[in-house]
Parts: structure tokens; sequence; C-alpha cells
């Protein structure tokens, strides 16, 4: 075991896992092979998977972490996780952490627009029972820096409410949706009662981003073994993501903009 407080911690940050998703998640999506090959790596060298929680309360505390630390990340819901992932990450042994749009799981809070096959609430609590920690990831997925202050509330208590009602067990851990958050956004999050929250960033994580702003590293389904090597390793993490965070940086200005003009960009 090693002292928390300077280890640098890869995020992993999946989406769908399948052999055939849906066009529009395609590109954010790795097939079962290589998701199983992604894993033997993060297996074969020594890294020991945490759930979110985990992880943010050992730096919350100072408490120990594995020599190894690594998250395994996945947003939004997709069936494909229960039915490819969840058999991997059991072999190993491994902890995740699944962060829900609510409003895109069918069933009773179901609002329409999932973008593929959602998990099934019984397979939710099938990952909870197998030790995957459930997050929440908004109610309907949208851009929470655009929304009013209503809209905002809704989106993150809804959430929280719907995975402590469907798992019994109240979410502490979330994800922004798109990545996108401001300050306002994450105190939102805080007071809707998640300790913890998870942007991308493409870089690997730090004790010093805060509890509301841990940063992630994108695994693709163009993601090859060599480059999925020096992501979990944290190297070259700046040239495999460069054209990312450009477009970041872009987007960012235009959400400022849009946000000053609606009177909510804080």
């Amino acid at each position: 075991m090693a002292g928390s407080g300077s280890v640098a911690v890869p995020i992993l940050m999946y989406h769908a896992v399948g052999p055939d998703p849906a066009p529009a998640v395609l590109g954010l999506s790795v097939t079962p092979e290589a998701f199983a090959a992604q894993m033997e790596i993060v297996a074969g060298r020594g890294f020991t998977p945490l759930t979110t929680a985990a992880l943010a309360a050992a730096w919350r505390t100072g408490g120990p972490l594995p020599a190894r630390p690594l998250l395994v990340t996945f947003d939004d819901g997709y069936e494909g996780v229960h039915r490819y992932a969840l058999p991997v990450l059991a072999r190993h042994s491994f902890s995740s952490t699944v962060f829900v749009s609510t409003g895109w799981l069918p069933g009773p809070h179901a609002t329409g627009g999932a973008p593929d096959t959602m998990l099934g609430w019984a397979q939710v609590r099938e990952l909870a029972d197998a030790g995957a920690e459930i997050g929440g990831h908004s109610h309907t997925h949208p851009q929470l820096d655009q929304l009013d202050a209503r809209r905002l509330r809704f989106e993150t208590l809804r959430c929280r409410e719907i995975v402590a009602e469907e798992t019994g067990t109240a979410p502490v851990s979330f994800a922004y949706p798109f990545g996108y958050s401001s300050r306002r956004v994450r105190r939102t999050v805080r007071e809707a009662g998640f300790t913890q929250a998870l942007a991308v960033g493409n870089a690997r994580a730090g004790r010093h981003q805060g509890p509301y702003a841990l940063e992630r590293v994108t695994v693709r389904r163009s993601t090859g073994t060599e480059e999925f090597t020096r992501l979990v390793e944290g190297r070259a993490l700046g040239r495999n993501f460069a054209l990312d965070r450009a477009m970041t940086k872009g987007y960012a200005i235009v959400r400022r903009a849009r946000g000053a003009v609606r009177g909510h960009w804080i």
C-alpha cells in the first residue's frame, strides 16, 4: 500500500461495449474482445481497479491506496456493460463504476432519447451486487452548464433519487455528461448529495484537482493495444489527445458565451 496524496491515477472512461453498437455511439465504444484484452493489460501491469468512491475517500482522508490504483468507469448505462464487460471484470475481481443517465434506462423513469440499447434496472442491480459502484450521470444527459438553476437541480437530484430508489443505495459519485461543468454545476452536484464527480480532461487524476473535477482518459473504438498501454501508464497523453484538448477549449469558449447570454455561466 502507498500514501495517496501524490499518486496520479488513470481513470479509464468507457461508454458502450459491444460488437455492433448504434452509429451514434460507435466511436466511443469498444468491442468485447478489445475490452477483454485491455483488462488483461491492466492485470498484467499490476494495477488494482477501485471504485470512484474508494479513491475519493482515500484522498479525502489521506488513507492508503494500492501501489498502482486505477479506475474503470462506464458512462450512460449501455446494456453491453452487463452482457460483455461484467464477466471480464468478474474474472479479474476488478471493481468498476457505472454512471447511469436514469431517464435513458427503460422502465418507469424513462424519458426516451437513448442512443442505443440501455441497461434495465434489474441488470443495474446485478452489477451493484457484483461489486460495481452505481453512480449518477444526470437524468436526461443534457449539457449541464447550459441549464438554468431549476433544471440543473432537477437533473442532479432526480438522478440521485431514482438510483437510490432502484438500487437501495444513494449514489455518491457523479460524472458530468459530455464532461462539461462549471463552478455552478459543481456546486449543484455537491448540494445534491454527491461527494465526488468526474470530468474528462484526458489526463491522469490527482488529488490536487479537487473531488469535483477529477480527470479521466477516453478509451475509444480506435484505441489499439499499444495506445491503451500508454494510456494506463500515463505516457504521451498530451500527444494522443492534442486534438481533443484543442476542441474542448473551443467548445468551452462557445459554452461560456452562450451561458453569459442566458445569465447563468458562473
